[in-house]
Order: C-alpha cells, then structure tokens, then sequence
C-alpha cells in the first residue's frame, strides 16, 4: 500500500502546528524579545482551547507583531535587519506572505550575549513601529 505523501509535507502548513511553528521560529530569531498581541489583544491565532498570541494567519498571508530587544540598538542593528531574519525565518515555513511588524522595544535586561547576524538586504519586508 503506497501513501500520498503530500499530507505529510503540508502538516506544518495547515491547522494547528502552523501556529506554533511560526510562534517558535518568530521566537529563536536574535534580537526578539516576545510576541506582541496587539493594543488590544487582537492579534492571535485562536484554536481550540487556546490562541498563539502575535502570529495571524489569514488568506493575506501571515503577520507577525514582535517586541524586539532593546539590546539590538546598542549594538547598532538597525531594526529592518531583525525584521527581515524574522521575515525569513517564517517565509521558510509557509507559502503565503509575510507582513512583520515591530510594535515595541523591551527594555528589560537581555539574556543575549551577542549581536544578530547582519543578513543582506531582502525583498519587502513590512515594519510598523507604535
């Protein structure tokens, strides 16, 4: 008995484990603090029983809203360079768009010890600073 194959590969791109993948991946990038859901609350994937704060997934794509540390201005990163290794981080695991938004800074100490990687420039990667 053979089977399709496909339904394999697309676990992570559908339902549930999107969600939480993305919420991961958006989380081991360098210079992010946490997630943030909004003003209000109103950015999240909601699934049953729970919601994954700060990653929204919709026919547009997903948007992601993060709190970036403090620390990567000491450094001089400049925020666009931590947008876009969030951006790739979760283009690589879906096929739609991504939309990232910087909405704070933490100001709290960091656990980090080094600079993020300086990535080169990337294609259009969407920064919202409130």
């Amino acid at each position: 008995m053979t089977t399709d194959p496909e339904p394999a590969a697309t676990a992570v791109s559908t339902g549930h484990e999107l969600a939480d993948a993305v919420a991961a991946a958006v989380l081991a990038v360098p210079g992010v603090a946490r997630l943030h859901a909004g003003a209000f609350g109103e950015v999240a994937t909601y699934l049953p029983g729970r919601r994954v704060p700060g990653v929204r997934i919709g026919p547009g794509g997903v948007e992601v809203h993060v709190v970036v540390d403090q620390a990567v201005l000491d450094w001089q990163v400049p925020l666009p360079e931590v947008a876009e290794h969030v951006h790739r981080a979760v283009a690589a695991l879906v096929p739609t768009g991504v939309h990232v938004y910087i909405d704070d800074l933490a100001t709290e100490p960091s656990p980090m010890t080094s600079p993020p990687e300086r990535p080169g420039r990337a294609g259009a990667i969407r920064i919202h600073l409130e």
